[in-house]
């Protein structure tokens, strides 16, 4: 699949990351495999997905682009962080492979530029992982097929936020002719949608719909506050 082709496929639409996090229950393949049975049958355009045997195990299950990357770590640059996790993500199927982008060094001691180069000669796509409208601009100008907002908030540097970094689509939606897709922190269908206003050619959910460990602690933290002002205790 061309990047044109991938492109209009997207646009408009979400795309839906199975992951989960080292320990949670949810990580094993088969489950992970299920999660984008479910997203796909939901209405989901394309599957993100992390680790080359889940990303082989999801293209052979769903009839979607899959949107692949190899953690590898938990700092520093670590998504698909040199330019072997991204060949093993190509050659595992994935039609785009997503990778770090920011100006922080690749433990192989490569540049984005290489990443890029490498993936487009395996014949799959590159989906730039930015926190900064200056990363993605110099993403877009060394070859990614689409810039991605996903690191906004976790790289050091930048501003932690507790909802997606709309201002960062607006921008880079303005100074790059690549689809942005927004990514992070999207909670609710209707910063989805805002995503979409702002700029963004697709959008990309994970915690808010795979995450069921996640969305628990987050109810479990509610209730351990109380209830709020205006909201009295009756009984």
């Amino acid at each position: 699949m061309n990047a044109q082709h991938l492109a209009d496929t997207l646009r408009g639409r979400l795309i839906v990351s199975c992951q989960a996090p080292p320990g949670d229950p949810m990580r094993d393949t088969a489950t992970l495999v299920r999660f984008a049975r479910a997203a796909a049958a939901g209405g989901g355009s394309a599957i993100r997905a992390n680790e080359p045997e889940v990303v082989a195990a999801i293209v052979a299950a769903v009839d979607l682009p899959v949107i692949g990357l190899w953690k590898d770590g938990d700092t520093g640059v670590y998504i698909t962080p040199t330019v072997r996790h991204s060949l093993a993500v190509a050659e595992a199927g994935a039609a785009v492979v997503a990778a770090d982008a920011t100006g922080r060094p690749r433990p192989d001691g490569s540049t984005f530029a290489e990443l890029v180069n490498a993936v487009h000669a395996a014949g799959a796509l590159v989906m730039a992982d930015v926190a900064t409208l200056a990363e993605g601009v110099t993403a877009a100008a060394q070859g990614a097929d689409f810039v991605s907002t996903t690191l906004s908030g976790y790289v050091p540097g930048t501003s932690k936020q507790t909802g997606p970094d709309l201002a960062l689509v607006t921008s880079l939606a303005a100074a790059i002719s690549v689809p942005v897709v927004a990514e992070g922190r999207i909670s609710s269908p209707e910063e989805a949608a805002e995503a979409l206003a702002r700029g963004a050619h697709s959008v990309v959910v994970g915690t808010a719909i795979t995450a069921p460990t996640a969305l628990t602690s987050r109810f479990v933290g509610a209730l351990e506050k109380g209830p709020g002002p205006g909201h009295p205790v009756t009984g």
